[in-house]
């Protein structure tokens, strides 16, 4: 278990470094310079790497929580009407 373990550290650190390459390759030749990109449009993939080979209860989870219900404190209402367009 503990051989695994150190096996999936190298390959994650293998692959984090190989990222931040292609990374860096990326934010340098992006060709829409009024828009450039930052080490932040990558936070996801970083986070995907570093889930790499865990078993799923240990990976991070985008699951927001729900808010309570209103007789638990909650809101009474929710809008989700989307903001018109400009």
């Amino acid at each position: 278990m503990a051989m695994e373990e150190e096996v999936r550290r190298k390959f994650v650190a293998d692959v984090w470094h190989r990222f931040e390459e292609v990374q860096n390759w990326a934010i340098a030749n992006w060709p829409d310079s009024e828009h450039p990109l930052s080490t932040s449009d990558f936070v996801e993939g970083r986070k995907e790497i570093l889930g790499l080979g865990l078993p799923a209860a240990q990976k991070l989870t985008r699951d927001p929580q729900a808010a309570p219900e209103p007789e638990d404190g909650g809101p009474q209402y929710l809008d989700v009407t989307p903001a018109p367009w400009p």
